[in-house]
Protein backbone atom coordinates (compact mmCIF):
# COMPACT_ATOMS: atom_id res chain seq x y z
CA UNK A 1 0.00 0.00 0.00
CA UNK A 2 1.40 3.42 -0.94
CA UNK A 3 1.71 6.13 1.68
CA UNK A 4 -0.77 8.28 -0.26
CA UNK A 5 -3.44 5.59 0.04
CA UNK A 6 -2.60 4.98 3.70
CA UNK A 7 -2.90 8.73 4.32
CA UNK A 8 -6.28 8.75 2.57
CA UNK A 9 -7.53 5.93 4.79
CA UNK A 10 -6.38 7.83 7.88
CA UNK A 11 -8.06 10.99 6.56
CA UNK A 12 -11.30 9.01 6.17
CA UNK A 13 -10.99 7.74 9.76
CA UNK A 14 -10.43 11.29 11.02
CA UNK A 15 -13.47 12.48 9.06
CA UNK A 16 -15.52 9.65 10.55
CA UNK A 17 -14.67 10.84 14.06
CA UNK A 18 -16.24 14.21 13.27
CA UNK A 19 -19.37 12.55 11.92
CA UNK A 20 -19.92 9.90 14.57
CA UNK A 21 -18.47 11.34 17.79
CA UNK A 22 -21.94 12.32 19.07
CA UNK A 23 -22.98 8.65 18.88
CA UNK A 24 -20.09 7.42 21.04
CA UNK A 25 -22.03 7.03 24.30
CA UNK A 26 -18.95 5.83 26.17
CA UNK A 27 -17.63 9.42 26.00
CA UNK A 28 -20.68 11.08 27.55
CA UNK A 29 -21.32 12.14 31.12
CA UNK A 30 -19.89 14.17 33.97
CA UNK A 31 -17.27 13.76 35.38
CA UNK A 32 -15.51 13.89 32.02
CA UNK A 33 -14.85 10.53 30.42
CA UNK A 34 -11.43 9.14 31.22
CA UNK A 35 -11.10 8.29 27.53
CA UNK A 36 -11.39 11.95 26.56
CA UNK A 37 -8.84 13.13 29.11
CA UNK A 38 -6.44 10.36 28.10
CA UNK A 39 -6.90 11.26 24.43
CA UNK A 40 -6.05 14.89 25.17
CA UNK A 41 -2.94 13.85 27.06
CA UNK A 42 -1.78 11.69 24.16
CA UNK A 43 -2.19 14.56 21.68
CA UNK A 44 -0.17 16.92 23.89
CA UNK A 45 2.56 14.29 24.28
CA UNK A 46 2.80 14.01 20.49
CA UNK A 47 3.33 17.76 20.16
CA UNK A 48 6.05 18.06 22.79
CA UNK A 49 7.85 14.75 22.30
CA UNK A 50 7.63 14.29 18.54
CA UNK A 51 6.43 17.21 16.43
CA UNK A 52 8.40 20.09 17.96
CA UNK A 53 11.64 18.09 18.46
CA UNK A 54 11.47 16.82 14.86
CA UNK A 55 10.96 20.35 13.62
CA UNK A 56 13.99 21.63 15.54
CA UNK A 57 16.16 18.65 14.49
CA UNK A 58 15.32 19.13 10.81
CA UNK A 59 16.52 22.71 10.94
CA UNK A 60 19.71 21.80 12.78
CA UNK A 61 20.48 19.19 10.14
CA UNK A 62 19.94 21.78 7.44
CA UNK A 63 22.18 24.26 9.24
CA UNK A 64 19.31 26.73 9.58
CA UNK A 65 19.20 28.77 12.77
CA UNK A 66 15.47 29.47 12.77
CA UNK A 67 14.04 27.33 15.56
CA UNK A 68 12.91 30.45 17.41
CA UNK A 69 10.81 31.54 14.44
CA UNK A 70 8.83 28.30 14.51
CA UNK A 71 8.23 28.55 18.24
CA UNK A 72 6.92 32.05 17.57
CA UNK A 73 4.56 30.59 14.95
CA UNK A 74 3.44 27.95 17.47
CA UNK A 75 2.71 30.75 19.93
CA UNK A 76 0.72 32.57 17.23
CA UNK A 77 -1.33 29.42 16.68
CA UNK A 78 -2.07 29.11 20.38
CA UNK A 79 -3.04 32.78 20.72
CA UNK A 80 -5.18 32.75 17.57
CA UNK A 81 -7.27 29.79 18.72
CA UNK A 82 -7.50 31.20 22.22
CA UNK A 83 -8.86 34.44 20.76
CA UNK A 84 -11.53 32.62 18.75
CA UNK A 85 -12.50 30.41 21.69
CA UNK A 86 -12.73 33.37 24.04
CA UNK A 87 -14.90 35.30 21.57
CA UNK A 88 -17.28 32.34 21.20
CA UNK A 89 -17.62 31.82 24.95
CA UNK A 90 -18.23 35.51 25.60
CA UNK A 91 -20.95 35.58 22.92
CA UNK A 92 -22.63 32.48 24.31
CA UNK A 93 -22.33 33.61 27.91
CA UNK A 94 -23.82 37.05 27.24
CA UNK A 95 -27.02 35.51 25.87
CA UNK A 96 -27.89 33.81 29.16
CA UNK A 97 -29.70 31.07 27.23
CA UNK A 98 -29.40 27.35 26.63
CA UNK A 99 -26.77 26.02 24.25
CA UNK A 100 -29.23 25.87 21.37
CA UNK A 101 -30.57 29.38 22.00
CA UNK A 102 -27.07 30.76 22.47
CA UNK A 103 -25.98 29.25 19.15
CA UNK A 104 -28.82 31.01 17.38
CA UNK A 105 -28.15 34.33 19.13
CA UNK A 106 -24.38 34.18 18.45
CA UNK A 107 -24.54 32.47 15.07
CA UNK A 108 -21.90 34.64 13.40
CA UNK A 109 -19.40 34.01 16.16
CA UNK A 110 -20.13 30.29 16.11
CA UNK A 111 -19.41 30.16 12.39
CA UNK A 112 -16.16 32.02 13.01
CA UNK A 113 -15.34 29.14 15.35
CA UNK A 114 -16.26 26.56 12.73
CA UNK A 115 -14.28 28.48 10.10
CA UNK A 116 -11.16 28.47 12.26
CA UNK A 117 -11.50 24.72 12.85
CA UNK A 118 -12.07 24.16 9.14
CA UNK A 119 -8.73 25.83 8.42
CA UNK A 120 -7.22 23.74 11.22
CA UNK A 121 -8.54 20.55 9.61
CA UNK A 122 -7.31 21.56 6.16
CA UNK A 123 -3.83 21.90 7.63
CA UNK A 124 -4.06 18.55 9.44
CA UNK A 125 -5.26 16.82 6.25
CA UNK A 126 -2.52 18.43 4.16
CA UNK A 127 0.20 17.39 6.60
CA UNK A 128 -0.82 13.74 6.35
CA UNK A 129 1.28 13.70 3.17
CA UNK A 130 3.98 16.18 4.21
CA UNK A 131 5.67 15.37 7.51
CA UNK A 132 9.16 15.89 8.88
CA UNK A 133 9.75 12.12 8.85
CA UNK A 134 8.71 9.97 5.91
CA UNK A 135 7.37 6.46 6.36
CA UNK A 136 4.34 4.58 7.60
CA UNK A 137 5.31 4.68 11.29
CA UNK A 138 5.47 8.48 11.29
CA UNK A 139 2.14 8.66 9.46
CA UNK A 140 0.45 6.35 11.97
CA UNK A 141 1.80 8.28 14.94
CA UNK A 142 0.58 11.55 13.46
CA UNK A 143 -2.80 10.15 12.45
CA UNK A 144 -3.26 8.47 15.82
CA UNK A 145 -2.48 11.65 17.74
CA UNK A 146 -4.82 13.74 15.59
CA UNK A 147 -7.58 11.14 15.91
CA UNK A 148 -7.33 11.17 19.69
CA UNK A 149 -7.29 14.96 19.63
CA UNK A 150 -10.45 15.04 17.50
CA UNK A 151 -12.25 12.77 19.97
CA UNK A 152 -11.70 15.31 22.72
CA UNK A 153 -12.23 18.46 20.65
CA UNK A 154 -15.29 17.27 18.72
CA UNK A 155 -17.01 15.96 21.79
CA UNK A 156 -16.63 19.40 23.35
CA UNK A 157 -17.95 21.07 20.20
CA UNK A 158 -21.09 18.95 20.01
CA UNK A 159 -21.65 19.39 23.74
CA UNK A 160 -21.44 23.19 23.48
CA UNK A 161 -23.31 23.53 20.16
CA UNK A 162 -25.43 20.37 19.78
CA UNK A 163 -27.96 21.56 17.18
CA UNK A 164 -25.65 23.32 14.75
CA UNK A 165 -22.75 20.91 15.17
CA UNK A 166 -24.83 17.81 14.48
CA UNK A 167 -26.79 19.32 11.60
CA UNK A 168 -24.03 21.07 9.67
CA UNK A 169 -20.66 21.72 11.29
CA UNK A 170 -19.55 18.10 11.60
CA UNK A 171 -19.95 17.59 7.84
CA UNK A 172 -17.93 20.70 7.07
CA UNK A 173 -15.12 19.62 9.39
CA UNK A 174 -15.11 16.09 7.98
CA UNK A 175 -14.95 17.41 4.41
CA UNK A 176 -12.07 19.75 5.35
CA UNK A 177 -9.89 16.80 6.38
CA UNK A 178 -10.44 15.08 3.02
CA UNK A 179 -9.91 18.32 1.10
CA UNK A 180 -6.68 18.85 3.02
CA UNK A 181 -5.49 15.39 1.99
CA UNK A 182 -6.43 16.16 -1.63
CA UNK A 183 -4.50 19.43 -1.50
CA UNK A 184 -1.51 17.57 -0.09
CA UNK A 185 -1.69 15.02 -2.91
CA UNK A 186 -1.98 17.66 -5.65
CA UNK A 187 0.16 20.49 -4.30
CA UNK A 188 3.62 20.59 -2.75
CA UNK A 189 4.65 23.83 -1.10
CA UNK A 190 8.18 24.83 0.04
CA UNK A 191 9.51 23.02 3.08
CA UNK A 192 9.66 26.23 5.11
CA UNK A 193 5.90 26.70 4.69
CA UNK A 194 5.22 23.09 5.71
CA UNK A 195 7.35 23.63 8.82
CA UNK A 196 5.38 26.78 9.58
CA UNK A 197 2.13 24.84 9.26
CA UNK A 198 3.40 22.21 11.68
CA UNK A 199 4.40 24.91 14.16
CA UNK A 200 1.01 26.66 13.89
CA UNK A 201 -0.71 23.31 14.35
CA UNK A 202 1.35 22.61 17.48
CA UNK A 203 0.10 25.78 19.16
CA UNK A 204 -3.47 25.07 18.11
CA UNK A 205 -3.45 21.51 19.45
CA UNK A 206 -2.10 22.55 22.85
CA UNK A 207 -4.74 25.28 23.23
CA UNK A 208 -7.62 23.13 22.00
CA UNK A 209 -6.70 20.27 24.32
CA UNK A 210 -6.33 22.44 27.39
CA UNK A 211 -9.55 24.43 26.81
CA UNK A 212 -11.42 21.11 26.97
CA UNK A 213 -9.59 19.91 30.08
CA UNK A 214 -9.52 23.03 32.26
CA UNK A 215 -13.16 24.23 32.65
CA UNK A 216 -14.33 23.30 36.15
CA UNK A 217 -17.76 22.15 34.98
CA UNK A 218 -16.17 19.43 32.81
CA UNK A 219 -14.68 17.77 35.92
CA UNK A 220 -11.76 16.49 33.89
CA UNK A 221 -9.65 13.54 34.98
CA UNK A 222 -6.04 14.51 35.62
CA UNK A 223 -5.06 10.91 36.28
CA UNK A 224 -6.38 9.86 32.87
CA UNK A 225 -4.75 12.87 31.18
CA UNK A 226 -1.42 11.95 32.80
CA UNK A 227 -1.84 8.33 31.74
CA UNK A 228 -2.44 9.49 28.16
CA UNK A 229 0.70 11.64 28.27
CA UNK A 230 2.80 8.82 29.71
CA UNK A 231 1.40 6.08 27.47
CA UNK A 232 1.69 7.91 24.14
CA UNK A 233 4.93 9.51 25.31
CA UNK A 234 6.44 6.11 26.04
CA UNK A 235 5.37 4.89 22.60
CA UNK A 236 6.94 7.93 20.91
CA UNK A 237 10.20 7.56 22.83
CA UNK A 238 10.36 3.81 22.14
CA UNK A 239 9.89 4.35 18.40
CA UNK A 240 12.09 7.44 18.29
Amino acid sequence: MSLSVAALLIAACLAAIHIFVSQMRVLSGVPRSRWLSAAGGAAVAYIFLHLLPDLAAAHRRAGVDSETLYFVIALVGLVAFYGVERRVRLARGSSGESSTGADEKAGGVFWLHVGSLTLYNLIIGYLLLHREEAGLASLLLYGGAMGLHFLSNDYGMQLDHPRVYNSTARWILAAAILLGWLAGWMLEVPRTIVDGLFAFLAGGVVLNVMKEELPEERKSRFDAFLLGVMGYGALLLALG
